[in-house]
C-alpha cells in the first residue's frame, strides 16, 4: 500500500496547484511601455458588466446560416461565475431557432484604434460549436461589411477540435471572394485548458499570438487604400458562441452533450 503524503507537503502541493491555475493580475504596462487602458477580469457573479458589454440579439442566421438565437441579459446564456465569463449555448427552442446563446459586444461602450488585445479563454467541445473572439469596425452601420474591416483574433470549430484560426477580412480580402488572409495552429489542449489569444495591432501590421507565440500576421499592402487596409479606424470587440452555420456546421451539429460552454477568464487592452 502507498504511504500517504505528509500533511504539510500535501498542503503545499495544493497551494502550488492553485497558484499554477490562477492567472496573474493584469500588468499595468506591456514590456514596450503600452499601458492598460481597459479590461474585464469577470470578478463576482451575475450578468456581465453592462457598463462594459452590450448584446447583439436575434436569430436570423447572422449571414452564416447559424442556428442559434442570441439573447440579452439571460444568465443561462451569459454570466459571470468563478472569475470567468461563461457564454453557454443551449439546445432549446426560441422563435424559429433550436438553440440559444449569447454575443457580447463593446459597441457603444468602447472602441479602439491600434493596441495589444489579450483574451484568455477555453473553447467548448462538440461538433457544431463555433466560438469566436473578434473585432469589427465601428463604422459598420455606415459602410457595411466587409468595408468596415474585421479582425478575427480567434475562431474554433468543434469538428476540428485541435485547431484555431486567425483571419482578417477587408473589402479586397475576405472569405466571400476567397481572398481572406488567415493563419492557424494546432494544439490538443484547446478544449481542456485556458490559452491567451492576442493581437498586436499597429498602423502597418496586425500580429497574432497564441500564448505569446507569434503565428500569423497581416501586413499593410504597399499603396493600400481603405479596400485593402480599413484598419485605421476604431474597432469594437465581440465574444460569442455560435451553433452550426456555414463553417461551424459544415459537418453537422451533434445533438447530444448540450449545453456547451465558452469560458473567458479575462479581456485586456493596452495602448
Amino acid at each position: 500500500m502507498r504511504r500517504p503524503l505528509a500533511l504539510p507537503l500535501l498542503f503545499a502541493g495544493v497551494l502550488l496547484s492553485l497558484a499554477a491555475c490562477t492567472p496573474a493580475a493584469a500588468p499595468d504596462r506591456t514590456e514596450d511601455g503600452r499601458r492598460l487602458v481597459w479590461s474585464d477580469e469577470f470578478a463576482g457573479s451575475g450578468p456581465p458588466d453592462t457598463t462594459r458589454w452590450a448584446y447583439d440579439t436575434g436569430g436570423h442566421g447572422w449571414g452564416n446560416r447559424e442556428l442559434q438565437f442570441y439573447t440579452a441579459g439571460r444568465p443561462a446564456n451569459a454570466r459571470r461565475a468563478d472569475g470567468h465569463l461563461i457564454i453557454e449555448a443551449h439546445r432549446e427552442a426560441r422563435g424559429d431557432n433550436d438553440y440559444t446563446s449569447a454575443r457580447l459586444v463593446t459597441r457603444g461602450r468602447r472602441s479602439w484604434t491600434y493596441g495589444r488585445f489579450e483574451v484568455r479563454a477555453r473553447v467548448p467541445s462538440g461538433r457544431g460549436t463555433w466560438p469566436a473572439i473578434w473585432m469589427l469596425g465601428e463604422n459598420i452601420d455606415r459602410v457595411g461589411w466587409p468595408r468596415c474591416g474585421e479582425i478575427d483574433i480567434m475562431e474554433h470549430v468543434g469538428y476540428n477540435p485541435d485547431s484555431v484560426f486567425a483571419t482578417t477580412h477587408t473589402e479586397a480580402f475576405n472569405h466571400v471572394n476567397g481572398r481572406a488572409r488567415s493563419g492557424g495552429l494546432r494544439d490538443t489542449t484547446l478544449e481542456t485548458d485556458f490559452h491567451v489569444y492576442a493581437i498586436d495591432w499597429r498602423p502597418d501590421r496586425i500580429d497574432f499570438y497564441y500564448d505569446d507565440r507569434h503565428y500569423h500576421e497581416f501586413r499593410r499592402p504597399a499603396g493600400a487604400g481603405p479596400a485593402e487596409w480599413p484598419f485605421d479606424q476604431p474597432q469594437y470587440l465581440l465574444l460569442n458562441l455560435a451553433v452550426g452555420g456555414a463553417w461551424g456546421g459544415r459537418r453537422g451539429v451533434d445533438s447530444t452533450g448540450w449545453p456547451r460552454r465558452f469560458a473567458v477568464d479575462y479581456v485586456r487592452v493596452y495602448q
